[in-house]
């Protein structure tokens, strides 16, 4: 298979759906041996019979993907409505390994280490559970695993159960599948929102909350940042004005957002959505529309500047508050990406928090080449 097959519908059951995706595919390449699968959650209890469906159909064993409250496919977009967007691939066969699930701990992946040494596995797509609070540990822990690897991927967003694919259906914890040093990709990650003033420290603070930021009240050098008017309306800061953690040692000033969850006015104190340590460094954050296309179209010229030839295929995994919330109901993120690179199999899902190297992240987009 030169490049991958990719197709995407949305019809009024799964059964239509399945079917359109099916006749896009067209006849199945006899190499094809691995499928991405991501449906919306409006399809969540017809997952097994859609997984079902393309096993029999396509006879390819391997499978990976997520539920999502939005999927997404070349230069497309499904928010809200039942949809399916699968990809079929061709890796040789002993250049991957599917794993599910990590659900209490690290031993539970021990059965893959050895593989991961023999192939140099050090390139993993994986999905999360958001329920599971142990689903950002292992992240960490699991790029550390396989040798300081490199992971892409989202948390499962669905307004039902979490349920992912890897093999067979899985949900509770962390899965997917490992790549040997056999398969070249590239990737790279674009922030939705922008820094709004200094970097700052965290001198004082309980679990989740700061109680002094710079050696004074955290809402007082809040109240500085995001100026007068929101400082006189706090609530109106919520989904616009977010905390951010810059992360040490990143050539290119990436940090991670979380949210601001609440406010004390009485005791000056704010919480945000992530435990704290005293000395952590603090950046406040504005959505920011302009500045996340202007970053997307930086990331998208950057990884085509490293690309050595057109992409056999892509994965997208973006935060469910960008899409249409962020770029207007048109697709206009997924499009961005087909200018800037042009046409090539691509599927992916809108995520509830985004996987890129080794650690979670919050409003951005994650975008993984093959080639």
């Amino acid at each position: 298979m030169e490049t991958f097959r990719v197709a995407h519908a949305s019809t009024s059951n799964w059964q239509q759906t399945a079917n359109a995706c099916l006749a896009q595919l067209g006849d199945i390449p006899a190499q094809a041996n691995f499928g991405f699968l991501y449906v919306t959650d409006l399809l969540a209890r017809d997952l097994p019979q859609i997984l079902a469906f393309f096993k029999e159909q396509t006879d390819i064993v391997n499978w990976v993907g997520s539920l999502g409250m939005g999927v997404c496919a070349t230069s497309q977009e499904y928010y809200d409505r039942p949809a399916i967007s699968v990809m079929l691939a061709h890796f040789p066969t002993n250049a991957f390994r599917i794993f599910s699930t990590i659900k209490s701990d690290m031993a539970e992946f021990s059965e893959h280490q050895t593989w991961c040494t023999q192939t140099d596995a050090r390139f993993a797509v994986v999905h999360g559970d958001p329920s599971n609070p142990k689903t950002p540990a292992f992240i960490a822990d699991l790029a550390e695993t396989i040798g300081d690897g490199f992971l892409v991927g989202g948390l499962t967003s669905s307004r039902g159960p979490h349920l992912q694919i890897a093999g067979g259906l899985t949900e509770g914890g962390v899965s997917g599948v490992l790549f040997s040093s056999q398969i070249a990709v590239t990737t790279a990650l674009t922030q939705g929102c922008s820094p709004l003033g200094k970097k700052h420290q965290i001198t004082e603070c309980q679990d989740n909350v700061a109680i002094r930021i710079d050696d004074r009240p955290a809402l007082d050098v809040f109240n500085e940042e995001v100026g007068e008017v929101l400082a006189r309306e706090p609530m109106r800061a919520a989904g616009y004005i977010f905390a951010g953690f810059p992360i040490k040692g990143s050539d290119t000033a990436d940090y991670v957002v979380r949210n601001l969850v609440g406010i004390d006015p009485e005791n000056k104190m704010i919480a945000v959505g992530g435990y704290l340590n005293a000395g952590d460094t603090m950046i406040f954050c504005r959505r920011d529309i302009r500045s996340a296309y202007e970053d997307l179209v930086r990331m998208l010229r950057d990884i085509k500047s490293r690309l050595k030839r057109a992409p056999k295929g892509g994965i997208y995994y973006s935060c469910i508050g960008r899409g249409v919330h962020m770029f207007g109901d048109n697709s206009e993120e997924l499009k961005m990406i087909r200018q800037e690179l042009g046409e090539f199999p691509l599927v992916g899902f809108f995520a509830n928090g985004e996987i890129s190297n080794n650690r979670l992240y919050g409003f951005t987009g994650v975008l993984t080449l093959f080639s």
